[in-house]
């Protein structure tokens, strides 16, 4: 009895996994049979969009790549080109066939193994958005590349006074895109930002100096997106130029030196027609001099050759009247010591 019994639940439990079984090897075919249509859809043309960011510095030769598969393999690739001031078109197919609408200097080129758009002297002219399309066997691939244009700025730091306050000036000029100005002192500080129609900025931040601070111990510290490390630089005064003011008491001088001796030369009647030189004195060059240092130069070597010219005629002048007024002199000495 419990033999039997005992058979009975053995061949159920059989059963319950015979249909177990069966019921996951249902399941399995059926995973299967999806995993097929994922590869059904692969065998079909496969189609790629990607949208990417690049730039590049400014002045520097672009490589920009649509796709990474071997140019042997494509059957065509088209550039379309969407710029600030216009649009146009670079294509290539395997038979050899291209067009080229831009005419400003970029070209589809080929490496070893790449196909490329090579863009020359990379200008902020040449920003803009580059869609690229590539076909080749077994597929499509398409590329939206935003491009962007990157440059180091120049950066300078100096000291100035105003009025009983001393500012500390720390400038990038012309970078791309803006740099960071910071200082190793806390203060009163102003950024002001100057973007250029060219597409470089200038930043510029001022710094009210405590006067606490010693001045070895104020830095200025300059970071951009092109450099691995920030610049740091020391701001001093700078140079005392050579104002204008300067001269005004030369200028002055000579002015009454001029003035006094042509007052002289006219009650002499020796006229300026007679001590004019018919060429007038050759200025030096000045072209390698600052225009404060040109100005004071050309006033100087005008007035002072001016009145040398004159003075040079007037005793000129005066020599030849003595020369004619001897011999009468000489004639009335000898005739008085006769007489006497």
């Amino acid at each position: 009895m419990f033999a039997e019994k005992r058979n009975r639940r053995s061949d159920m439990m059989w059963i319950y996994i015979l249909i177990f079984l069966l019921t996951g090897s249902r399941g399995m075919a059926q995973g299967t049979t999806n995993s097929n249509i994922i590869v059904n859809t692969t065998t079909s043309p496969l189609k790629v969009y990607v949208n990417r960011n690049e730039a590049f510095n400014l002045g520097s030769d672009a490589r920009l790549i649509c796709s990474n598969k071997i140019w042997t393999k494509a059957v065509f690739v088209i550039w379309d080109i969407e710029l600030k001031h216009k649009t146009c078109k670079i294509s290539f197919n395997h038979e050899g066939q291209s067009s080229n609408s831009c005419n400003d200097g970029k070209s589809l080129q080929n490496s070893t193994d790449q196909s490329f758009l090579h863009i020359p002297n990379f200008s902020v002219n040449d920003v803009g958005v580059y869609k690229c399309e590539s076909t080749y066997t077994g597929g499509n691939e398409n590329y939206n590349i935003t491009v962007g244009v990157t440059a180091p700025p120049v950066v300078s730091a100096w000291l100035e006074r105003r009025g009983n306050k001393m500012v500390a000036v720390c400038r990038a000029e012309r970078g791309i895109p803006a740099a960071n100005i910071s200082w190793s002192v806390t203060g009163n500080q102003s950024v002001t930002q100057q973007n250029n129609p060219d597409g470089v900025v200038t930043v510029e931040s001022q710094l009210e100096v405590p006067e606490d601070i010693d001045r070895e111990n104020l830095t200025c510290i300059v970071r951009h997106q092109l450099w691995e490390r920030e610049r740091t630089l020391v701001p001093d005064f700078l140079p005392e130029g050579i104002s204008i003011f300067y001269f005004i008491p030369v200028f002055g001088i000579i002015f009454i030196l001029v003035a006094g001796f042509s007052i002289y030369a006219l009650k002499k009647e020796i006229l300026l027609r007679q001590c004019q030189p018919t060429d007038s004195p050759k200025l030096p060059p000045v072209s390698t001099l600052s225009p404060l240092i040109s100005v004071a130069v050309n006033v100087f070597f005008l007035y002072f050759a001016q009145l040398f010219i004159c003075v040079y005629c007037f005793l000129l002048k005066q020599t030849e009247d003595v020369e004619e007024v001897e011999p009468y002199a000489s004639y009335v000495q000898r005739v008085n010591s006769i007489y006497n």
